[in-house]
């Protein structure tokens, strides 16, 4: 069963020692959020909103709904597996914000909320009616929130965001373990993960100042900005010495085929890390070596180093070089794929794993939000919800009445 929102998150567990019945409501409890965000970005951000207790409002176009809704193939159609991981404690409600009667809906409900979250392009907000003057004009306590792909001025602030884009504008994508390497997209939407955190902590830094002076106000959020700020070792870096950092670049550190598998090693954070990488590998001290003498040497002789770590790494398995590493206290992992992580113990015990009884496609595992608190932890109050699913008791506790419900949705205003 979904969890009600006094009793146990339905988990797999989460750290801590306290007791469900001792766990307080969530942080966020008595916030209510109106969210017009779709596909990632956003819903990451208003779905972590609703982990912590917040009444989050997902509006949703008719017939269609999200984006990511239908952004991939699948047998569950509407309630794919993609639309799953970042929508759950969230309510639908479907309505054309087109319709005058449908924005005589969303005033109501900006009217007597907290937040408003979105992540359209620059301007779109303004045309629907619903840009930062007019949802303050509705509502003075209002926290507005936008994420944007590069930002509400600027000569790109009318292109679309995407994670791929902010990539290849903000340096990332350029930046590879070598120059013979080619450009490529990295394979996690990180950006938009990463620009959908920022909006969290936009909302939750607004919500303390109103906290402190009941004052709301705008927070803009783009994730050029993000992938920017991501990178700020690199760029102060650049700015101040001309000097690209890359760690992939760094000559101890690589990743290197093993008999079945591959190993992946940083030589850092030690007096002499590359006599100790040698030391485990079972080979002479390379840090004797005029080669390797010094960092600036291993940076000139990487490639040459790193073949020589590579060829020794190939003779054996991947438990032996993790055991040999270790032994030297050398920081190393063995390179898993995705299924593995998540069957493994240390993701069950840090309580990352939860399940979600959803009403059309049964029991759905996805992953529980990663900040574990004792007292007032995230929890799973309700599945992702279908399309539409709520917009009759939304409606009707902003003061619509059933009736009106009934033709606002033969007028074809509500979904």
């Amino acid at each position: 069963m979904i969890a009600d929102p006094t009793g146990p998150p339905t988990t797999d567990g989460q750290p801590g020692d306290d007791t469900p019945s001792r766990k307080a409501a969530g942080p966020l409890a008595g916030v209510t959020v109106v969210d017009f965000t779709q596909v990632y970005m956003g819903p990451c951000c208003t779905q972590m909103l609703g982990d912590f207790g917040a009444t989050v409002i997902k509006i949703e176009r008719p017939g269609s709904g999200d984006l990511s809704r239908t952004a991939i193939p699948d047998p569950d159609g509407f309630d794919n597996p993609i639309f799953l991981s970042i929508n759950r404690n969230k309510k639908s409600v479907v309505v054309d914000v087109r319709r005058d009667e449908g924005k005589d809906v969303l005033r109501r409900l900006v009217a007597s909320a907290d937040v408003v979250v979105s992540n359209f392009r620059q301007g779109v907000m303004d045309r629907l009616g619903f840009g930062y003057d007019a949802a303050r004009a509705l509502n003075p306590r209002i926290i507005w929130v936008s994420g944007t792909g590069f930002g509400e001025q600027g000569p790109f602030r009318h292109k679309g965001g995407q994670d791929v884009l902010a990539q290849a504008y903000t340096g990332l994508m350029w930046r590879r373990q070598s120059d013979d390497l080619p450009l490529s997209v990295y394979p996690t939407t990180f950006c938009d993960y990463t620009t959908g955190m920022h909006l969290v902590q936009g909302v939750l830094l607004a919500l303390l100042a109103r906290e402190r002076d009941g004052e709301g106000q705008r927070v803009d959020v783009s994730m050029f900005d993000s992938m920017l700020h991501l990178q700020m070792q690199e760029a102060c870096m650049q700015m101040n010495r001309g000097f690209e950092v890359n760690w992939a670049r760094m000559p101890l550190c690589g990743v290197f085929p093993t008999l079945d598998g591959a190993v992946s090693i940083v030589g850092a954070f030690k007096e002499n890390p590359l006599r100790d990488i040698c030391q485990a590998l079972g080979i002479p001290d390379l840090s004797l070596d005029g080669r390797f003498a010094t960092p600036e040497d291993q940076m000139t002789h990487r490639t040459e180093l790193q073949q020589i770590f590579a060829a020794r790494f190939a003779g054996e398995s991947t438990e032996h070089w993790i055991g040999k590493l270790e032994a030297e206290d050398i920081l190393c992992a063995p390179v898993w794929t995705m299924e593995h992580a998540l069957a493994h113990e240390q993701t069950s015990t840090n309580g990352m794993l939860t399940t979600m009884r959803h009403p059309a496609v049964g029991t759905v595992r996805c992953l529980s939000a990663p900040i574990h608190m004792g007292r007032t932890p995230a929890r799973v109050y309700a599945p992702p919800p279908m399309l539409g699913e709520h917009t009759d008791g939304v409606l009707e506790s902003i003061g619509y009445s059933p009736g009106e419900v009934g033709e606002l949705r033969d007028a074809g205003v509500l979904g």
